[in-house]
């Protein structure tokens, strides 16, 4: 049977949607099971930021997109039966047949190398193997039985699975809104950090004025330098300033401002220090920028003898 130009690129759309929407699907959940068992030494302020986004709009795309595009490929193959004998065909599922059996073999190698090398099999590690073991089975399955014509014999079985399989790819979009939040909610997050961000170059221009002037600005307006270009930030979401008070001359502040939810410890509860950069010396110590919702003011003192004035640094 003649391969047409539409069957070619009717089974090279179809099965290119399909294998970025099985990808997209496996590394959703890669990056969920991260996010809920992550490592002790990673950090992860905000899920969004990940490749969470690409990957969801990724499903919702190119999924419907495998869905339609086999449609029209089993329409064609009704009307004309021998369609399914054409070469396009074949080697579209007999290479699906092979990545999938080369995962699961890559997986098992791997698996059993940490297992022979006596590291800890952790619950993550254990859940990435298991997903592995489903995705690559099931399209093993899948197309073994679409080879052997199982699903032209079987149709009601064949809707079902095409049901099944729609739902659980939609699922994992909408379970990521109970697992790592709304997209709402990281907006919210990302103006969060952005304050923190702002407020850490408020505090190393603070801490440069002093070492200059010994003296604390009298208001965050001081620190305007028309020369070096830099202005105070105003607060991303409201567009007003963020609040500076001076608690105690000549070295004690507070940097003040509005957040919209707690910071974001890591999963195992443990308060985040955000390093602060900028500044003579200012890689000496690490503050600490843990907030809770609402008004919160984080109160300094400067160590004279951390931050020296810079004509004390110069002799």
């Amino acid at each position: 049977m003649k391969t047409t130009p539409k069957d070619f690129f009717l089974w090279f759309g179809a099965m290119a949607a399909f294998y970025w929407s099985i990808i997209a699907f496996t590394l959703l959940l890669f990056n969920y099971i991260d996010y809920a068992f992550a490592d002790p030494l990673s950090y992860l302020p905000n899920p969004y930021s990940s490749g969470i986004p690409y990957e969801m709009a990724s499903i919702v795309v190119f999924f419907p997109v495998y869905i339609l595009l086999f449609t029209f490929i089993r329409r064609d193959i009704a009307h004309d039966p021998s369609r399914r004998d054409i070469w396009v065909r074949r080697w579209a599922l007999i290479l699906t047949l092979f990545i999938a059996g080369v995962s699961i073999a890559i997986d098992l190698v791997t698996l059993l190398t940490l297992f022979f090398s006596g590291d800890a099999l952790t619950t993550a590690f254990l859940l990435k193997v298991l997903i592995i073991f489903l995705v690559a089975g099931g399209v093993l399955l899948h197309f073994i039985a679409d080879y052997r014509n199982y699903w032209d014999l079987q149709r009601r079985k064949k809707h079902l699975v095409c049901i099944s399989v729609t739902i659980l790819m939609f699922a994992s979009i909408v379970a990521g809104f109970f697992i790592v939040g709304t997209p709402q909610q990281a907006r919210l997050m990302r103006f969060d950090e952005q304050k923190i961000g702002d407020l850490q170059g408020i505090q190393s221009q603070i801490v440069y004025y002093w070492q200059q002037k010994k003296q604390l600005p009298r208001s965050l307006g001081d620190l305007t330098d028309t020369i070096s270009g830099y202005t105070a930030p105003l607060d991303p979401q409201d567009n007003k300033p963020y609040t500076y008070k001076i608690t105690q001359q000549p070295y004690s502040f507070e940097l003040c401002a509005t957040f919209n939810a707690e910071a974001l410890n890591s999963p195992q509860g443990r308060n985040i220090a955000y390093p602060v950069s900028g500044g003579e010396g200012y890689y000496k110590q690490e503050d600490n920028w843990q907030h809770g919702s609402g008004d919160v003011c984080f109160s300094r003192t400067i160590d004279p003898e951390l931050y020296a004035p810079l004509e004390t640094i110069k002799r």
